[in-house]
């Protein structure tokens, strides 16, 4: 358990307050064999996108392992630890081969599965080929994104098939790759804190978003069967707008259209991204998303469209710094709470009750692997699995008593929210 600061309450007392606590490691930590890290290797995780593979292997880090991805000549994929087993030499400068990746070094000859294949300079009656195995992990290519399973072997779940990715009138299409160089929980976090888009992309640095976003909503929060969503409230004009992002759990987020202004009624409307937020290691994580289009031309902005564009605040406007002082995004506000954000340094309100909400999911997945159980959104059927982020926006003039319009529109999102958790509507 993380220890705390103390809650200063002295004018000027900086001096009570100089001694930093540790980090939550139960949470932050994610190399093998750490709480974390065994939660999160339980589920398949993106690792790279498929167009990143070509005739030259790929160097990655993922929860905290050095590994190389690459696609050999006959089409199937191997990732591999990064150091051969004969010297250590690294595969990123191997060849890759009709079968597998040869190392640079002494002719090694590794399979996608690790299998040893060739031992070149090895006496011909060698079995040491036949008595070794090279560490691998499965991989699934799908809508050209590689996604590895680094868990227990014998506990490999099916690949997970959102409900989202086969959504009618609507088509996946990979999007864009970032770095981020801090602690993945402090990124994932931020899809459950809704009150920042109204200072932080509105008041700040602009709208970023639609000018919409700057009405302070009216929040609450739910869990789900594959996570928790925050339900975000606003009055505008006769509508209530209630728009509801996801965090599926361990580390997928679904986030719903920044382009809703709230003004014309309409159903649900599901993502307009689905991202997950891999960790590197325990300072560096990465954010690799699939974009949701439209089928209809109109129904999605051409910069959303554009593979190279960039959803609007996620990296640094400029290296400049006095810019980014002027012009903050998610990247400085995240960034900036240190490599790793610690726990015991804040002060949570009750607009951080979904802060609070996902690290609890996350430390009952992990009490859970400690268990020996899976965890509960851990599927393994081959149904789809049904997730709930959308805008939907709903006629419903205002009450003239303030504190009962309030009270109304909280109870519109609760009741949306409810109902689509027992009927999802992309799962019909």
């Amino acid at each position: 358990m993380a220890t705390r600061a103390p809650f200063l309450t002295t004018r000027f007392g900086g001096y009570y307050h100089r001694e930093i606590p540790q980090e939550d490691a139960e949470l932050t930590r994610i190399g093998p064999g750490t709480p974390c890290g065994e939660y999160l290797r339980r589920f398949w995780q993106p690792v790279t996108f498929s167009d990143d593979l070509k005739d030259l292997p790929v160097a990655l880090k993922i929860l905290g392992e050095e590994l190389v991805a690459f696609r050999d000549f006959s089409g199937r994929i191997g990732l591999v630890e990064a150091h051969c087993p004969h010297r250590g030499t690294s595969l990123e400068f191997g060849l890759v081969s009709e079968t597998g990746i040869r190392c640079c070094y002494h002719g090694w000859l590794i399979d996608v599965d690790g299998t040893i294949l060739e031992t070149p300079g090895e006496p011909a009656d060698s079995t040491l080929k036949d008595r070794l195995c090279h560490g691998a992990y499965p991989t699934h290519e799908y809508n050209g994104t590689i996604f590895a399973y680094m868990g227990p072997p014998d506990q490999k779940p099916p690949f997970p098939m959102f409900d989202t990715y086969e959504r009618e009138g609507y088509r996946l299409m990979p999007g864009k790759k970032y770095n981020y160089p801090c602690n993945w929980l402090q990124i994932l976090e931020n899809a459950m804190d809704p009150v920042h888009t109204s200072f932080l992309h509105t008041i700040v640095s602009g709208s970023q978003f639609t000018e919409e976003f700057g009405v302070i909503p009216e929040l609450d929060f739910i869990e789900t069967p594959a996570g928790m969503i925050y339900i975000a409230t606003r009055r505008m004009g006769d509508n209530i707008w209630v728009r509801m992002v996801e965090n599926i759990m361990p580390n997928l987020q679904q986030v719903a259209p920044i382009w809703e202004d709230g003004k014309n009624p309409h159903d649900f409307d599901g993502p307009m991204m689905s991202r997950w937020i891999v960790p590197q290691d325990d300072n560096n994580t990465m954010l690799l998303e699939f974009r949701h289009i439209a089928v209809e031309e109109e129904g999605t902005p051409a910069w959303w469209i554009d593979r190279e564009q960039m959803l609007p605040a996620q990296l640094p406007i400029t290296e400049n710094l006095e810019d980014q002082q002027r012009q903050p995004s998610d990247y400085e506000a995240q960034v900036s709470q240190r490599p790793i954000a610690i726990h015991g340094l804040e002060h949570l309100g009750s607009t951080d009750r979904g802060i609070t909400m996902f690290r609890k999911l996350v430390k009952d997945g992990i009490k859970a692997v400690q268990e020996g159980r899976d965890p509960d959104v851990l599927s393994r059927d081959d149904k789809p699995v049904p997730t709930y982020c959308n805008d939907t926006v709903v006629y419903s003039p205002a009450v003239d008593n303030v504190e009962d319009d309030i009270k109304m529109m909280r109870e519109v999102g609760r009741k949306l929210a409810e109902d689509y958790i027992a009927n999802p509507p992309l799962s019909k």
